[in-house]
C-alpha cells in the first residue's frame, strides 16, 4: 500500500493577503492585548498559521528597522495598523531608491521577489500586521551599498517562528 501525500495548497495572491492583514487590522481586539514592545529589537508574534498561508503581529520602537530582506519564495502583505513607518525599496536605474511613507491604515502587498527595508523614523511606536503564503521558510539579507543590494546574509524559519 502506498502512502499518499496531499497536494501543496497553491499560494495565495498579493490581493488576498491584502484582504487577510485588512481584516485582522480591523478587529484589534483580537490582537491589541497582545501587543509587546521591546527596546533591544522588534518584538513579533505568529498570530496564525495554515497550510497556505500564516499571519504575523509586529511592533516597533523609534528606530527599529527590518534592514533590506526578500521572503523568500513567499508572496506578502502588511498593514500600518497603529502608527507610522518608512518603506525603502529599489524602484530600478531610473527611480533609484524610493521611500513611502506608511500612514496608519497604509496597505503593501508584494510578490516573491519583492525586496524592502521597512523602518520606524517617526518619535512614537508602530504597530504591523503581516500575512505570507507560503508561510515563510527563508528569508535573505542585504546591505545597500553603491552598486546597489548585496545578500549578506541568509535566515531559515526556525530561526525567528
Amino acid at each position: 500500500m502506498s502512502t499518499a501525500t496531499a497536494p501543496t495548497p497553491a499560494p495565495l495572491s498579493p490581493a488576498a493577503l491584502r484582504e487577510i492583514v485588512q481584516t485582522a487590522a480591523d478587529r484589534p481586539g483580537d490582537w491589541l492585548p497582545r501587543v509587546r514592545l521591546s527596546a533591544e529589537e522588534r518584538w513579533y508574534e505568529r498570530l496564525s498559521l495554515t497550510e497556505d498561508h500564516e499571519v504575523w503581529l509586529i511592533s516597533w520602537l523609534p528606530g527599529q528597522s527590518t534592514g533590506f530582506h526578500d521572503h523568500g519564495d513567499s508572496r506578502g502583505a502588511f498593514t500600518v495598523a497603529l502608527g507610522e513607518l518608512e518603506e525603502l525599496s529599489l524602484g530600478g536605474p531610473e527611480q533609484g531608491l524610493l521611500v513611502r511613507r506608511l500612514a496608519p491604515g497604509a496597505v503593501r502587498s508584494f510578490g516573491p521577489d519583492y525586496l524592502h527595508d521597512v523602518r520606524n523614523t517617526t518619535t512614537g511606536p508602530a504597530v504591523t500586521i503581516h500575512a505570507y503564503s507560503p508561510p515563510l521558510s527563508e528569508m535573505a539579507r542585504y546591505e545597500l551599498r553603491a552598486g546597489g543590494l548585496i545578500q549578506t546574509a541568509s535566515e531559515r524559519a526556525e530561526q525567528w517562528s
